[in-house]
C-alpha cells in the first residue's frame, strides 16, 4: 500500500494557525478532493475538528490518544500504525495522510510520496510541516498554479517520490 502525504504549506513550512488553514485556496481544495477521493484519509484529531465533518467519498480515520474520543462518520484509532492497518484491511492501494503537523512528522518517515502545494508566501502560523530532505526525495513533477479568483496566493504543486521507490 502506497502512503502519500497530501499537504499545503507556506514557504516557511507553516501549514496551520489556531487550528485552521491560514489561507483561502479554492483551486487547491479542488485538487485536494481529486487527489484523495476514493482513498482512506488519515488525520489527527485537530485536523478532523478543523474540517468539522467527514470528507465524503473517503474512509475518514482520526488518530488521537484519547480512546474515548468520538468522531461521527469516522473511525477513531490510537496511532498512525492502527490507521494504516485499517486502510490495509480495506485493501486500499493508497492511503492519504492529510495532517496535521504531528501526524505528518510520524508519517514522513514511512511515506512513499509527497503531494505538496507550496503556497508562495511566508505566513504566520503555529503548525509546521517537517523539512523535506532533498537527499531522500526526488521531484517527479512540478506545476505552477497562478492565484485564481478565490485564492489568496499563487502556488506551486510538486510531487515528490522517495528515492529508490518506483512511481
Amino acid at each position: 500500500m502506497k502512503i502519500t502525504l497530501v499537504v499545503a504549506m507556506a514557504e516557511n513550512g507553516v501549514i496551520g494557525r489556531d487550528g485552521e488553514l491560514p489561507w483561502r485556496l479554492s483551486t487547491d481544495l479542488r485538487r485536494f478532493k481529486a487527489e484523495t477521493l476514493g482513498k482512506p484519509v488519515v488525520m489527527g484529531r485537530k485536523t478532523w475538528e478543523s474540517i468539522g465533518r467527514p470528507l465524503p467519498g473517503r474512509r475518514n480515520v482520526v488518530v488521537t490518544r484519547n480512546r474515548a474520543y468520538q468522531a461521527e462518520g469516522a473511525d477513531v484509532v490510537g496511532s498512525l500504525e492502527e490507521a494504516l492497518e485499517l486502510a490495509k484491511a480495506d485493501a486500499a492501494p493508497e492511503v492519504a495522510v492529510i495532517g496535521g503537523g504531528e501526524i505528518f512528522r510520524q508519517a514522513l518517515e514511512i511515506a512513499d510520496r509527497l503531494s505538496v502545494t507550496h503556497v508562495l508566501a511566508d505566513i504566520d502560523g503555529d503548525a509546521h510541516f517537517p523539512r523535506i530532505d532533498e537527499r531522500l526525495w526526488t521531484v517527479v513533477s512540478t506545476e505552477e498554479v497562478p492565484a485564481g479568483e478565490k485564492d489568496d496566493y499563487a502556488t506551486r504543486y510538486v510531487v515528490y517520490q522517495r528515492q529508490g521507490e518506483a512511481n
